[in-house]
Formats: structure tokens, C-alpha cells, sequence
């Protein structure tokens, strides 16, 4: 007589699935390469927990206040908060301040919220990507994965000098500082620079 119901089959299956990719080292080198799917990473000094969403870990972190600050202003928490699942190239307060001066103030501002909205939504990809998916992507795509933004132009990811980068359309480079932040809702890339669409 069979004891386990489908159902029950099923989940043990899927259980043991999951447990399985989780010991799948990472397939990328540098910065990503040891990163774990689902371990809790600092940035900023704080915590990033991956049962918590993008928004609540992000409110946390030292190094992405200007971030937050955009996110707000754009009227983009809810989004983030959100089931998603989305991927998020997060910018530092660094990556910010190398602006020219007066852009971030200038784009806080309610009257260039939409200018605003398209810039942040520039950095984040519908979908959960792992580093160890960029770089399965990027080897596929002989050596480069293009993602399409929820803004809707792409960025491109790459490995430039021994680093995993993203290119934005006008060309310039941002280096991934810190891969595989996950959220319950997602994963964040830490990024040195502001992609533009």
C-alpha cells in the first residue's frame, strides 16, 4: 500500500531538488564567486535578510540611503515591496555623489519624478537572477547577458578585468561590488555607479 499521497510525493521531490541546487557552487569568479544563494550578506553594515523584501533590507543599509531616498520620491516603494520577483542593480551613496553636482537634488524634486522613475526603474530586471545566472546567461551569450530593464531599454553583464561589470546603454561601466543579496522578493546586485538609460 502506497503511504505517501502525490501531493506529499511531490513535495519530498521538490524539497529535494531545492536542497540540491543550494549546494551548487557559484559558477563565477571575483566578487561573485563566493556568494551563497540564500545567506544573509552585509552591505552597509547591515544585515541583508533574505526572508525580508527589497525595501525592508534596503531602509538598513549605511551605503544606500540615497537610494531609498530615490525610491520614495519616485513613489517606487510599494513596487519593491511588491511579490516581484525583481532583480535590483543598487547603487551606493558614492556611486550617487559622482553625479555631476545638483543631479540628485535636482532629481528629487516632485516635478522630475518621472525623469526619476525611468533612471531607477533602469536598474532593475523583472525576474530573480543569481550570479551564478548572469554568468550562465553571459556564457550563452558568448561572453555577455543582455537583460531588459522594467524601464525597458537593457543593460548588458559582462566580466571586464577579472570583474563581473553592467553597461548601460550610453556605454558606461558599473562594477558589481557585492552579488547575490537575497530578498524574499528578489536579489540585489551592489553597484559603484549610476546607470542611465
Amino acid at each position: 500500500m502506497n503511504t505517501h499521497s502525490p501531493v506529499r510525493t511531490l513535495a519530498i521531490g521538490l524539497s529535494l531538488a531545492l536542497a540540491s541546487v543550494a549546494t551548487i557552487p557559484m559558477a563565477l569568479a571575483g566578487s561573485m564567486d563566493s556568494m551563497s544563494m540564500q545567506k544573509t550578506v552585509m552591505v552597509g553594515g547591515a544585515a541583508m535578510y533574505p526572508s525580508k523584501n527589497i525595501i525592508e533590507n534596503a531602509v538598513n543599509s549605511k551605503d544606500h540611503t540615497t537610494l531609498v531616498a530615490a525610491v520614495k520620491a519616485a513613489g517606487l516603494v510599494d513596487t519593491l515591496s511588491g511579490p516581484g520577483p525583481f532583480t535590483v542593480f543598487a547603487p551606493t551613496n558614492e556611486a550617487f555623489a559622482a553625479l555631476p553636482a545638483g543631479t540628485v537634488d535636482t532629481l528629487l524634486k516632485p516635478e522630475n519624478k518621472a525623469t526619476l522613475s525611468k533612471i531607477l526603474t533602469y536598474h532593475v530586471v523583472p525576474g530573480k537572477y543569481t550570479a551564478h545566472d548572469l554568468a550562465k546567461a553571459a556564457k550563452a551569450g558568448g561572453g555577455k547577458a543582455v537583460l531588459k530593464t522594467v524601464e525597458g531599454d537593457s543593460i548588458t553583464i559582462a566580466r571586464h578585468h577579472g570583474k563581473w561589470t553592467v553597461t548601460d546603454d550610453k556605454g558606461d561601466v558599473a562594477n558589481i561590488t557585492i552579488a547575490d543579496v537575497a530578498q524574499s522578493n528578489g536579489e540585489i546586485f551592489v553597484i559603484d555607479k549610476v546607470l542611465m538609460p
